[in-house]
Parts: structure tokens; sequence; C-alpha cells
């Protein structure tokens, strides 16, 4: 980008709906929060962060948007997935297809492109990556009942690692030292719910301590066919505390997970669900699309503090194996390998004032072994030998086996100065290496245009090398000791994922720049964070959905404008009310879609599945004798449904959802949480291909799931 456009961008950003927003976000700070110190009474503890910038700090002082979502909103929700937790954060749009881990996550419309995960977005669970190298991410390996809170930083410029564009989330569960954090829960409801987790805990001698988890959880769905889940998952964990004062923490986890994917709506079948709150059936042939999944994972991480020096290294490893069927073929996938080892370093030191230096470097490995696609045994067919329906998910003949390996090599460093006792700077940067190595045999393949398994392509090997810069300079003024005003600048590179570089061998990797200015303000009765960011994005992976399938190309250029705005204001010692907002305007700079051979011009035109508004309200009660509840509403307004912007889906309005819990003692507690409270019918996501053919994703009905949890 040339001086010329860069003054022109931010010429761009500053006009319009976002320049006006920027001033009112200033307006409203100064305003509310005057420039001269506060009564320390007003000024209350803020939430601590462990995620933006690998060390401890009150998200007041991080110079970028972070959202903390706390112990105590996870413990009231039932945790059957992380939107139960998340859902309503503005800037995020998350929904699942089955209530089950399986869940659709985008942040400033990062990742939206996936049909199923999550890419673009870094995923972590205590400090390491759930993400694999090429970005994808698989939520079934994490037991949601273990979680203690989670950590939201959105945008680029990560110090974690190469392929999270859009931000990340760090999961963060109990910890084994916690021995005091033993109970059971247990649960039923509407739709064949069911749920048990267990903790038990313990310190053995003076530095010892262990801990074990097993969950169950199972849903089966009734109201829509194809659609059960059902999760056994279990850990063991292992903590030791030095003389010296180091630590070092050992866990081992097993997760075996069964899950049904209905598929998607046509017009008739979702007018069907609008009128019967069921969908009987789904418009393609594919009528047994699901997965099957188990893991073993490992993690071990070290961590002593010699004088100004605190030494981090970690290893880890998690083989999984999974049976997905899915349009036209059966992956079968018994021996995948992911691996890792980290090493950091943290360093306090005097530059500007009392500065923090954290560097180190990381290897990860991910390894497919022999994974197989075969096609379906039984099925029908019609006119053309099209296959017409699916009628199990049985195995038939072999259409192709693969070998891959992708690996990925870091190293990274952050500086962080304080001139005075109100500023903060940080800068970091990251440099990946990223390379696939990819090996198939292609048999047999299945041919969307013709809807029949055709000739393959025969032996194909993929060799791509991304070289992948992450960096960030941010900085942060503390105007009076309740309000930080903050602003950033960052850039990721994102690579592609295995599937979109088999389905497009000429995919760049893309780079996303993003600009952001905001305030932080905390009082005791008042907490907000408002934000304004302007992104672009070269060469962005943008998904072209064809005769139903699905392609990867670089769009060229891509431009985001939104603000966001979080806050929570305390009525009364009892009652509170969150209001949350996220205003996106994203479009296409540069962006040619093929269409039938035919390049169509898509510039000027909004990105698909972004709501230009997001809408979130909550009030929360807790009474301080044992009654407790809150109600959460969400609204999302209209957005296109495709890429030519020929239509809009209009949204929806005040999904409701809603818990109510009493404390019996100090130990026992009950609760009923309400998903959908006015069973309103909607589609979580609705979307359009090139041949104007209309598929819609169906919201969860109203459900109820009651819980009752025991501490000892």
């Amino acid at each position: 980008m040339g001086a010329h456009d860069k003054t022109m961008h931010t010429k761009t950003m500053m006009s319009g709906k976002t320049g006006m927003a920027l001033s009112t976000l200033l307006l409203t700070t100064t305003a509310t929060f005057p420039l001269y110190a506060q009564d320390a009474a007003d000024i209350i503890l803020d939430e601590i962060s462990v995620t933006a910038t690998l060390s401890e700090r009150g998200t007041k002082e991080v110079p970028t948007s972070i959202t903390v979502i706390s112990s105590e909103r996870i413990d009231n929700e039932k945790m059957f997935n992380i939107k139960d937790a998340i859902q309503g954060t503005p800037g995020v749009q998350i929904n699942s297809k089955n209530g089950g881990f399986d869940a659709r996550l985008v942040i400033r419309g990062a990742g939206q492109k996936a049909n199923y995960g999550v890419r673009e977005i870094m995923v972590l669970r205590d400090g390491v990556p759930m993400t694999d190298p090429d970005s994808f991410t698989r939520f079934d390996f994490i037991d949601t009942q273990d979680i203690e809170r989670i950590e939201i930083t959105k945008g680029p410029g990560s110090i974690y690692g190469g392929g999270s564009a859009g931000g990340v989330i760090q999961i963060l569960s109990k910890s084994v030292f916690e021995t005091d954090n033993n109970r059971v829960r247990i649960g039923g409801g509407t739709s064949g719910t069911t749920n048990a987790h267990a903790r038990v805990g313990a310190m053995a001698g003076d530095n010892d301590a262990f801990a074990v988890t097993v969950s169950r959880r199972a849903v089966e769905n009734k109201w829509r066919r194809w659609n059960e889940f059902e999760s056994t998952q279990g850990s063991v964990k292992h903590g030791h505390m030095f003389e010296n004062g180091a630590t070092w923490e050992t866990e081992g986890s097993f997760s075996n997970v069964n899950m049904q994917l209905p598929g998607s709506m046509g017009d008739a079948e979702f007018s069907d669900f609008q009128s019967t709150g069921k969908q009987a059936d789904t418009k393609d042939a594919w009528k047994f699309s699901g997965r099957d999944s188990n893991s073993y994972f490992f993690n071990s991480k070290y961590e002593y503090e010699d004088g100004d020096l605190t030494y981090k290294p970690r290893i880890y490893g998690t083989k999984w194996g999974h049976l997905h069927p899915i349009t036209g073929a059966i992956n079968d996938s018994p021996d995948n390998y992911v691996a890792g080892v980290d090493g950091e370093i943290n360093y306090k030191h005097k530059l500007l004032g009392d500065s923090m230096l954290v560097a180190g470097v990381s290897l990860r490995m991910d390894k497919s072994i022999d994974a197989k696609k075969y096609q379906y045994r039984d099925f029908t067919t019609g006119g053309g030998g099209r296959i017409s329906e699916v009628l199990s998910d049985q195995k038939g003949d072999l259409m192709e086996s693969e070998d891959a390996l992708h690996t990925q090599f870091g190293v990274f460093a952050q500086e962080t100065v304080r001139p005075d006792d109100k500023s903060l700077v940080d800068v970091s940067l990251r440099f990946d290496r990223s390379e696939f190595d990819l090996s198939k045999n292609e048999i047999t393949t299945y041919d969307y245009s013709s809807g029949t398994y055709v000739a393959g392509a025969g032996q194909v090997n993929v060799n791509k090398t991304f070289d992948l810069l992450s960096m960030r300079i941010g900085g942060s003024y503390a105007i009076n000791n309740n309000t930080n005003l903050y602003a950033s600048l960052a850039q990721s590179d994102q690579v592609p994922s295995n599937s979109e570089v088999e389905s497009n061998t000429s995919l760049d990797a893309s780079t996303t720049r993003t600009f952001e200015v905001g305030a932080k303000g905390r009082q005791a009765a008042l907490r907000y964070d408002a934000a304004i960011y302007y992104t672009v994005i070269s060469d962005e992976i943008v998904s072209v959905s064809e005769n139903g399938q699905t392609t990867f190309s670089n769009a060229g250029e891509v431009e985001k404008k939104g603000f966001e705005f979080a806050g929570n204001y305390d009525i009364t010692d009892q009652f509170s009310l969150g209001v949350n907002y996220a205003y996106s305007d994203f479009k296409f700079i540069k962006f040619n879609e093929p269409v039938s051979g035919v390049n169509q011009d898509r510039a000027g035109n909004a990105l698909p599945y972004v709501p230009t508004h997001q809408y979130s309200l909550s009030m929360n009660y807790d009474s301080g004798w044992g009654l407790k509840g809150a109600v959460r509403t969400e609204t999302w307004s209209a957005y296109q449904m495709d890429n030519a912007n020929t239509e809009k889906y209009g949204g929806y309005r005040f999904i409701t959802n809603a818990n109510v819990g009493y404390d019996l003692n100090e130990d026992q507690s009950f609760s009923v949480n309400i998903e959908n409270l006015f069973d309103k019918k909607y589609a979580t996501e609705a979307k359009k291909d090139t041949r104007g053919i209309r598929s819609y994703s169906a919201g969860q009905p109203r459900t109820f799931v009651a819980s009752y949890r025991q501490n000892f």
C-alpha cells in the first residue's frame, strides 16, 4: 500500500458514521469521566487478562479490544457449547447446529467462509493451541464443563501464531491447585437433554495437587431429524510446587464425541419449520452427515521465576481420529497427530520506566496418516444418474487416500514500556514459516455438476510454503483513575487451510491490517469498553458457492469499518444492566466472483452474513440470599445472503435466553436455563448460491434444562 493509499484510507475511516462514532466516543468519555482523580471508593478492581499480551494485565490497560467472560457467567449457563457463554459479545457471531460442541464462529467478519468448524481465529486452552497450523479449529477436544473463564481478543496482531487474523479466544480451565473447587453437577431437560459432570481434586502432601474430571452430555433434538449428540470426556491433572517457587503442571485427557449434522433447509423446508417448529427434512441429497471423533490430549508446562527472568517452557500433543460423512464423501481419518513445543521467557527491566520483554519460539506439527475418503454405499439416483438421496452413512468404494504434513515454526517478541504512571506502549512482532506437504491418490471424486461419482485426478502432490508476519504497536493512556484511551495499529498474514489449498493450489495468504482507537472505563457502578476500527484485507480468501460446491479464491481487497460498545451498569446492589452493540460496514473493494466460468465484478458489495447492527441486552439479578437470575436478548439486523447482494435475510429480533437459580446453602444450588424463551422460528444463517438457491440453518426452539450442583 503506497503513502497516497494510506492517506486515502485514513480519510475514509474518519468520514461518515465512523467519524461520528469516534467523536461520540471521545465526547462521552470526557463528559462522563472528567479529567481529575476520582475518590478511591469509586475505583473497582479490573478483570485480569493473560491472553492479549502473554502477561497478566488489567483489561483497562490492554491497548486493543478484549472481552473476559467471567466464571460467574459460565457457572450460570448450561455450558453445552462455548456459544452459551460468549453469545452476545459485540462483533462476535456464533451459532450451533445441534447444541453440541459444533460452533460457527465469526469475529469481525473473520471466519465466515468456513462451512463448519472455525477458521482465521486462534483458539487456545490453557495456553495450548487447539487450532491446527492451517488455522482450523475443532471444539470437540474441550470439556465445556471444566471452563473457569474465557478471554476474547479481537483483531489481528496476535503473538500466539499465524492463522489468527480475526483474533484469539483463550479458554482457561479450572486450575489443578484449586482443590476447593470440587463438585458434582447433574441435569436434564427438553429435547432429550442430559448432563453429568464431576470434579474431584486434592493435595497430596504440601507440594502436589491432583484433579480428576469426568463429563457426559447428550441431546436427542427430536424437533429435527438426524440431529443427536453425545460426548464423554475425562481428564487427570497434576501440579507440583517446587521449593524455589516454580510450578509444573501436567494434564492428560480423552474425548469421545458422536454428532449428527442435520443439513440445511430450502425454501419449502424453512416455511414448514416456521409453521410447525420442526425440521422434517433437508433440501440436499446428503441426509446422514455427521462427525464421530475421539481424541487423546497431553499438555505439560513449567514456570520458574528467577529474579527478573521468568521461564515458561511447554510441550503438548494430541492424537485424534474421526469418521466424518459430508457432501459427496465419507471421510475416515483415524490417525492424526498434533505436537508442539513452546519456549517463552519474560524479562523485567528498565527501558522507559518499568518494562517487560516477552520473547520465545514455537514449533508445531500436524500430521495425517493414510486418511481415506469413501463413496456412500447406499443411495438412490434420478435422471442422468444424479444421486437424489443417500440412504445411510455406510462406506462404499474407496475414493482416495491421503498423507499430509503441516509444520509451523515461529519466533516472537513483545516489548512493553511504561514511560510514566499513566502511559503504556506495546510493540510486538511474530514471524512464522508455514509449510504444507500433501500427497493423495484420487481414484474417484464427486462431481457437483452431474451429481455423480466420476474418475479422479490420480496422484496429486501439493507443496506450499507461506511466510507469515504478525505485528502490533499499541498505546494506552489513563486520563484519570477510571478511564483509559487507547490506539493500536496491527497486521497479520492469514494462512489458508488444507482444504482451501486443495481446492485452489494458487491461493496466497491474505494480509489483514487494522487501525483501532477506543476507550475503557471502570467505575464501581459502570464498566464499559468502546472501540472504533478500520480494517483493510489484501488477498482476502473468500468462498464461492456454485452448483452446490464451495471453492475458495483470493478476493483482492476487502474494507471493514466498525464500532463496538460493551457496557454494564449496576442499577442497585441486586440488579445490573448490560448493553452490547456492534456496527459493521464490510465491503468488497476488489473482487471478481466466477459464475459459470465468467468473472462477475462484486466491487462495492457488502460481505454476506454480516448484520449491519447487532444488539444484545441483559438484566442480571442477585438477591444476596440465594435467588439469582439473568435474561439476555439478542437482535441481528438484515444481512446479505450472497456475494452478489441479490437478496437480504431479515435477521432476527429479540432471541431471548434466561436462567434462574437458587442457592440452597453454601454447597448446594439448583438452576433452570431456558433457550429461545419466546420460541421464535428463525434461521441462524441464511445464504444463497450463484444459482439463486437459498439455504437456511434452523435456530434452536424453546428448550429447558434444569441442573443441580453439589460442591464439596
